[in-house]
């Protein structure tokens, strides 16, 4: 008997997880989990969808917490109200600025380049230290200045 109650638990406890990873402290740092995320002007689905996003992994920050509801702001500064389960908690980042920024086997300028990223680039972020973050694009991992990528960083 102990075993089921606790093996009923632990589902209830591994599906409560994804909701109480996105009601935290705002602002903070989320992707796009879904293929098309719709983003509407108001915290419901009785507001006109004012943009349609079909980039899963795209970062956005998260502005504010609203009963399902988040108000992100994306790369662009665009703002708008979003179904929070279709958020992911994983950080990502989308390289910015003018022409290629590079990827290096390390996080300083005398490590081997490895790849040039152009603008608009999105990938998986990992950890940042002295103004280089780890970044991941497919199967290509290194490291891109901070200053590069939108989504690193503190929101």
């Amino acid at each position: 008997m102990f075993t089921r109650l606790f093996i009923l638990f632990l589902l209830f406890v591994g599906l409560a997880g994804p909701g109480h990873a996105q009601d935290r402290e705002v602002p903070y740092w989320a992707s796009i989990r879904a293929s098309v995320l719709n983003m509407r002007v108001g915290p419901s689905a009785d507001y006109k969808i004012d943009w349609v996003y079909r980039r899963p992994g795209l970062p956005v920050k998260v502005l504010r917490l609203m009963e399902g509801w988040r108000l992100i702001e994306d790369p662009d500064g665009a703002r708008g109200w979003v179904v929070a389960r279709l958020l992911s908690p994983e950080r990502a980042a989308i390289v910015t600025g003018e022409g290629l920024a590079d990827m290096r086997a390390d996080g300083n300028d005398g490590a081997a380049l490895k790849w040039r990223v152009e603008p608009g680039v999105v990938g998986a972020l990992g950890d940042c230290a002295d103004e280089w973050c780890e970044f991941v694009v497919g199967n290509r991992q290194g490291f891109v200045r901070e200053s590069r990528l939108w989504g690193a960083g503190e929101p």
